[in-house]
């Protein structure tokens, strides 16, 4: 049986056997017995490479934190991730800078990882956690509920999310009213430029970018 650590872009950690692209970790969720019993524990949610400096351990280690898993790195912010400060400290970098321009601090300063996490945080537990917007407004990189299930918005089509990679593509409607699952402080730091990192299969089509 797989285990219960993978997360899809509603933030619901599911068991399937695919791995993916990108660990990372909202504390620790699970028992001794490597059941999870929470869905979170703290503010600091992060997504990580797999390998980082030879590190390794076993798997859901009782009393340590749950290793959880992703797709990609926009199925991460999709469900209230950002990039870790240590293994992915380049691309925390950058995700701070268009975080500035998008959210505009003190001049000349940029936002901690405290700063961010209280953020996305305070996001993630709003009684109204999900937005609307208009599908012609949203950047590329940021997940929405199409038809009931998660799409990834990739250019002019929508992408359907699976577990192993992205099974189909549509076109992406004009002046269509969507239910937006990455966090809005995520879609505008997206939208100041942050780039996320996309799972090969966006391009299996042979025609994207």
């Amino acid at each position: 049986m797989p285990r219960q650590n993978r997360v899809n872009p509603f933030g619901e950690i599911i068991a399937t056997p695919e791995r993916g692209t990108f660990m990372g970790n909202r504390g620790v969720l699970h028992d001794d017995e490597g059941r999870i019993r929470r869905k979170w524990q703290g503010k600091r949610w992060i997504v990580c490479v797999l390998e980082f400096r030879g590190r390794k351990r076993k798997v859901m280690t009782p009393s340590r934190y749950t290793e959880l898993f992703f797709l990609d790195e926009a199925t991460a912010l999709a469900a209230g991730h950002r990039p870790c400060a240590e293994c992915r400290r380049e691309r925390f970098k950058s995700f701070c800078s268009a975080w500035q321009q998008a959210h505009p601090q003190k001049a000349g300063s940029q936002p901690s990882a405290s700063d961010i996490d209280y953020c996305l945080n305070a996001e993630r537990v709003a009684p109204k956690k999900l937005s609307m917007a208009n599908l012609a407004d949203l950047p590329n990189g940021v997940f929405v509920k199409f038809a009931e299930e998660p799409y990834l918005v990739y250019y002019d089509w929508l992408l359907a999310w699976s577990a192993g990679g992205y099974t189909k593509r549509m076109d992406r409607p004009h002046n269509a009213e969507v239910i937006v699952l990455t966090p809005k402080s995520t879609v505008a730091t997206i939208r100041a430029g942050y780039v996320p990192e996309i799972h090969t299969s966006a391009n299996r089509w042979g025609d994207g970018p």
